[in-house]
């Protein structure tokens, strides 16, 4: 279903009719889909939702509009749109500081929080390659980045699958996305955090080392840290039934 929210059409997608809801944050310039096989596993008990986020799939965005402020308000503005009170907040990867801010403004809003591959900030030095990558060959800066992201054997159609994804969005909307990040303060105050909250890394992450998540872990008071081992960057792709087991056994 399209929503109008904030000036802009947001490609939202809601499976199953569980009394709680789950709604999935992705990062970068990936689309609701990297939420998809969790969902299919999940929507017997949950009621789960996820969206495009602005610039990403089928919602296109002009790119200076892009700012994490911006993703939080996009977030709070369709929860509201589809009428979710309260939820599980799920962010994965950069969506990890779309959540963590949205958390720490209404903390109210939500049943608790899981951190996939996520993290807390973007520096210039994490980001600088790829912002510089997306604005001379987007193809190939996308087909590097995936390749990195997936190490786990027999994946090639999670591979293909993913840079399919990337690839539908502007190449200046994934650029802003990285700048725009790491323009923001990079310091939240996570011990600030009073939801329940579970962090899931993979243990041949190389986008985001499970270093970063024990970091998240151990500042967030009472949260707890379940490293998959023998994966990679894109749990929610390559691992579904070890993330649902993860969620599920903790909420």
């Amino acid at each position: 279903m399209f929503i109008e929210a904030n000036g802009c059409r947001f490609n939202t997608v809601s499976f199953g009719a569980g009394e709680r809801t789950f709604l999935g944050l992705s990062g970068w310039v990936a689309n609701w889909e990297l939420w998809q096989q969790p969902f299919e596993l999940m929507s017997r008990s949950w009621r789960c939702v996820s969206y495009d986020h602005r610039g990403t799939g089928e919602s296109p965005v002009p790119s200076e509009t892009i700012s994490p402020k911006a993703m939080v308000d996009d977030l709070f503005a369709i929860m509201d749109k589809l009428e979710i009170g309260r939820c599980v907040l799920g962010g994965e990867s950069s969506g990890g500081l779309v959540a963590l801010m949205a958390v720490l403004r209404e903390p109210e809003r939500f049943e608790g929080l899981v951190l996939i591959n996520a993290m807390a900030a973007i520096t210039l030095q994490t980001a600088k390659h790829l912002v510089d990558g997306c604005r001379a060959d987007y193809p190939t800066t996308i087909k590097a980045f995936v390749d990195a992201c997936v190490p786990e054997p027999n994946s090639d159609h999670i591979r293909r699958w993913g840079k399919n994804i990337l690839l539908r969005a502007d190449p200046e909307a994934a650029a802003r996305m990285l700048e725009s990040a790491y323009e923001h303060e990079s310091k939240l105050p996570l011990a600030d955090i009073t939801v329940p909250t579970l962090v899931i890394c993979g243990s041949k992450d190389a986008i985001v080392p499970p270093k970063v998540g024990e970091q998240i872990a151990k500042a967030i008071p009472g949260a707890e840290l379940v490293i998959l081992e023998g994966v990679g960057h894109a749990p929610t792709m390559t691992s579904p039934e070890k993330v649902v087991e993860a969620i599920e056994a903790h909420f």
